[in-house]
């Protein structure tokens, strides 16, 4: 069966509610797996050269989640940098699918601040704590 522009789109709002939650504990759930397989596969089968990067970043990222030994700063550079390349990829997107994958980017570079500086989340309290 050939996916649809509405699988890929169900992938996307899986891996960004997986990002925009808490983090550790997604990572122990054994959902995670799963959703980082359906990303790569679905970047996979876009067939486009543009994406190579991303899908070797997310390969290392599920080896790295797997492995249940967690490194910030090697997960956080590799969220970092799913992040601007997932952002850039958006101009390949159309449809419903391009602000989700814009959304995605976005998500990606707020988990990567989140993983390489916990404790800093953009809230009033903490711009005041900082003024």
């Amino acid at each position: 069966m050939e996916k649809t522009e509405v699988q890929n789109q169900v992938h996307l709002d899986a891996a960004t509610a997986l990002l925009t939650g808490n983090l550790q504990e997604g990572a122990e759930r054994s959902g995670l797996d799963n959703t980082l397989q359906r990303w790569i596969q679905d970047i996979k089968d876009a067939n486009n050269p543009e994406f190579h990067q991303v899908v070797v970043d997310l390969q290392e990222l599920k080896a790295h989640m797997g492995s249940g030994t967690y490194d910030k700063d090697i997960i956080g550079r590799l969220l970092n940098r799913l992040g601007e390349n997932t952002v850039k990829a958006a101009v390949f997107a159309e449809g419903n699918t391009k602000p989700r994958v814009e959304q995605l980017g976005e998500a990606l570079l707020a988990a990567a601040k989140q993983v390489q500086h916990p404790g800093t989340a953009n809230s009033a309290e903490h711009d005041l704590q900082n003024s």
